[in-house]
């Protein structure tokens, strides 16, 4: 679902220890149809928004007059990952458990805990999303939700200043091409103007290192690699020597980097979808906000969601039905239409109304169309292992220490390569 700076704190990984759940036995995946006579109260645990109102809901269940549908919603992602982990296995989840994809290298082990999705659906998503939640038997374990593909958001008005174009199409070409065409443009920027061209070097090394396709772990055998892995160091490098003079040195979602996006502080940044509504809800009354179709080195995807059906609940085959139209195309598009979280069904992206949909705060930018462009520019799903989060939120702090000012780029790489060493 749209995730957003209060999810976004990678420390609270720990809140959830993997050995608090206890390995109790499954119910059978293969679960059968569900009566639809049988009088049934189903409960779906998410947090956030997920765009599911009363009214979606209640089109379910005035389809299915058996079925009453209680929605328990956390305020936050990590209040629900507490209590996820806490109780996978065991006993007090909900019929249908909303997880973050951030999540996925600790679910991935407890794969056999949840009720598999029927092979017959696995096509409606789009590649990337399914891989990345498909254990290692084939079996998919999460219903697609929503993805976060990225383009360049950016101030207009501060690029005019700059005497740089301001069209979102001649924006998007001036960007288009690698990383170091982004920098290119920022030292342009800043050399014209004196201020910084993006918000942080953090955020912008999680755009880069998200298209790598194994940066910290081996997908085979799941040794740590961060540390001798040279496209890790490249981009370490590249970010930081652009962050001298490029960065508003911003950690994201700080109260200065909230203040950063209404007081012009930067002037681009790394958009995923769900940021437009971070962006608008902080930057009330700013005009000049909008966002290029165009990402550097391709396409890029940042958070997302799934719905999952733990495999010992009372209502596995009727949780399942629940958690499929959910899922699928319409719903998708209504829970967009919602709350504007961005649809990763293959047929939801070709959908009229998607695709039609427009964002006044961003300069009436066609946001439906761009992100669809966008969601189907991403060929990199990421491997993400057991100690992905650790290692990148050591990376994060070591990003973090050269901004501040307290280590140089060397110091700081030497100390997080201990850390990493000292894991495992």
């Amino acid at each position: 679902m749209n995730t957003r700076a209060r999810n976004r704190i990678l420390a609270t990984a720990a809140a959830a220890s993997a050995t608090a759940i206890a390995l109790a036995g499954c119910a059978s995946a293969d679960a059968g149809p569900a009566d639809p006579d049988a009088e049934i109260t189903l409960t779906v645990a998410t947090f956030n928004d997920f765009g599911y109102t009363d009214e979606l809901l209640q089109e379910y269940m005035d389809e299915h007059p058996n079925v009453t549908i209680v929605h328990n919603r956390a305020a936050t992602s990590n209040e629900a990952r507490e209590n996820y982990f806490q109780k996978l296995g065991k006993t007090g989840l909900a019929d249908i458990e909303a997880i973050e994809v951030d999540w996925l290298p600790e679910v991935m082990q407890y794969a056999d805990l949840l009720a598999p999705v029927d092979e017959a659906l696995k096509d409606r998503w789009l590649d990337w999303k399914t891989s990345a939640a498909t254990d290692k038997d084939g079996n998919l374990i999460g219903y697609g939700t929503d993805i976060g593909p990225e383009g360049v958001c950016y101030r207009s008005d501060l690029f005019a200043a700059a005497g740089l174009p301001t069209d979102r199409e001649e924006v998007a070409a001036l960007l288009e091409g690698d990383w170091a065409t982004y920098f290119d443009l920022g030292a342009e920027y800043t050399a014209a103007t004196g201020k910084a061209f993006f918000d942080s070097a953090g955020g912008t090394y999680q755009g880069m290192i998200n298209q790598v396709e194994a940066a910290y772990e081996d997908p085979d055998s799941g040794d740590i690699i961060a540390t001798g892995n040279d496209e890790v160091k490249d981009i370490y490098d590249q970010v930081l020597t652009a962050s001298a003079t490029q960065s508003a040195h911003l950690g994201q979602w700080s109260d200065d980097w909230f203040a950063g996006l209404s007081n012009g502080a930067f002037a681009t940044m790394l958009c995923p979808g769900w940021m437009l509504g971070v962006i608008e809800g902080n930057a009330e009354g700013v005009t000049g906000w909008d966002i290029a179709n165009t990402f550097p080195d391709g396409g890029g995807n940042w958070g997302g969601s799934y719905l999952t059906v733990p495999a010992n609940g009372e209502n596995v085959a009727a949780a399942q039905e629940l958690a499929d139209w959910l899922t699928d195309p319409a719903q998708q598009v209504k829970a967009f239409e919602n709350a504007g979280t961005f649809p990763s069904q293959n047929d939801a992206l070709t959908d009229e109304t998607l695709l039609g949909a427009t964002n006044e705060f961003f300069t009436g930018a066609p946001t439906g169309q761009i992100l669809s462009e966008r969601a189907q520019a991403v060929t990199v799903s990421p491997f993400k292992g057991e100690f992905y989060f650790q290692i990148n939120d050591a990376m994060q702090k070591a990003l973090t220490r050269v901004e501040e000012g307290t280590q140089d780029a060397g110091t700081s790489w030497t100390q997080w390569v201990s850390e990493v060493d000292a894991i495992k």
